[in-house]
């Protein structure tokens, strides 16, 4: 019966592109939804719905915000480290670990292995700026240890060097191709425990 419904095989299709789903678990996921409309379909819907409507992603910082709210990354409140993260989930994670107080500045994404990246993607140019326009005394790089992630690092540190600012990387703890939203908590506490400096503080 599915295969004559196309609006399922839509759906189905639209699920499988999520992290680790493949055709089988969207599948099994749909199933659930049709068959718990009232309870789980529906109420899925309109939770989405209501995201998609109010919620938007800051231009300057990359976190997410009310709809035509300013975004607390604007606020003077006192905080001196900016933690600067490739995705949400990294985020997410390392404030779940409960290991960071300071400000996020979230690219939406990483360099390529040869430097390149699509213009409009990552938010460096607003990084630089929160940079020289804020008094952060740290800058930590919590990029993953990938080619990609680390050529993201390397960028930042050349992009941000002449500031008066001090720069760290992520230290001891993450294994070599490992990415920040996988990592267990002790490993994050030691990779920030252990963070070391990549360039000196111009005097």
């Amino acid at each position: 019966m599915q295969n004559n419904i196309p609006e399922i095989e839509n759906l189905i299709k639209q699920i499988a592109k999520l992290p680790g789903l493949g055709p089988k678990s969207a599948k099994r996921i749909v199933l659930k939804i049709i068959n718990h409309n009232e309870t789980l379909g529906k109420p899925l819907a309109n939770a989405l719905v209501k995201v998609l409507k109010n919620i938007e992603s800051c231009k300057e910082c990359g976190n997410l915000k009310m709809l035509n709210d300013q975004c607390k990354c604007f606020s003077k409140n006192g905080v001196d480290k900016l933690c600067v993260v490739e995705s949400l989930a990294d985020m997410w994670t390392i404030e779940s670990a409960n290991i960071f107080k300071g400000s996020f500045h979230i690219l939406g994404g990483n360099l390529t292995s040869n430097g390149a990246f699509e213009q409009g993607k990552t938010l460096m140019e607003s990084l630089e700026k929160r940079v020289k326009n804020n008094n952060f005394k740290e800058v930590i790089i919590a990029t993953s240890a990938t080619i990609e992630g680390q050529t993201t690092a390397h960028y930042i540190e050349n992009l941000i060097k002449d500031h008066k600012v001090k720069i760290t990387k992520l230290g001891l703890g993450i294994p070599v191709g490992g990415e920040i939203e996988q990592l267990d908590d002790g490993t994050l506490l030691s990779a920030f425990n252990n963070r070391v400096p990549v360039t000196t503080k111009p005097k």
